[in-house]
């Protein structure tokens, strides 16, 4: 019961200040869930917002759902998920009962844009954070290169790129390690 309540209580933490969504919660995951509490590893993480990001529902909710899961099986992953969607069920809440009469407000519009401005720094953070744990060699290089001109031209869906970047991985993958087996 302690470890389920500790997740409630991590995840809403995270929950209450992450603004932007899964990519802008990336770096307080990392250094919660890896570096605090040390329960997933930073490749974990990358396989969950892999997986998070082909699955329905909202990547922070679905990698929250993976850790408790991880951690403490179904009652961990409906712990972590509950915890990191309370905060934001609240704050909806208020914030929808009071946004209607003062949107119109320039203070208001003022911290809109200073807040979106401040996510997208966070969304490059965790971006850069990715590449440098993801991309490991000029196979992955590319991989990441064709998935970026792919997804910013295109409108192909993102589980389809992901499925392909995995099978291009394993392929390639394969083929370096059987050459560099053949050479010993």
């Amino acid at each position: 019961m302690k470890v389920l309540l500790e997740l409630f209580i991590t995840f809403a933490k995270m929950g209450v200040v992450t603004f932007g969504g899964g990519y802008a919660m990336l770096p307080i995951l990392q250094r919660t869930v890896v570096d605090d509490k040390k329960w997933a590893t930073e490749e974990e993480i990358l396989d969950y917002y892999a997986i998070g990001q082909c699955t329905p529902g909202i990547i922070a909710v679905n990698t929250a759902t993976f850790i408790g899961y991880k951690q403490k099986g179904i009652l961990g992953g409906i712990s972590a998920t509950l915890g990191v969607i309370f905060p934001s069920i609240i704050i909806i809440g208020i914030i929808s009962a009071f946004l209607k009469n003062f949107s119109d407000l320039a203070v208001v519009q003022h911290a809109f844009a200073g807040i979106r401005v401040c996510v997208g720094v966070l969304i490059l953070n965790a971006v850069i954070k990715l590449w440098k744990g993801a991309v490991k060699g000029k196979v992955t290089a590319a991989i990441m290169f064709f998935v970026l001109i792919i997804s910013a031209f295109t409108d192909i869906s993102s589980v389809l790129i992901v499925i392909a970047a995995g099978i291009f991985g394993l392929f390639f993958a394969g083929k370096i390690q059987n050459k560099g087996a053949e050479k010993k």
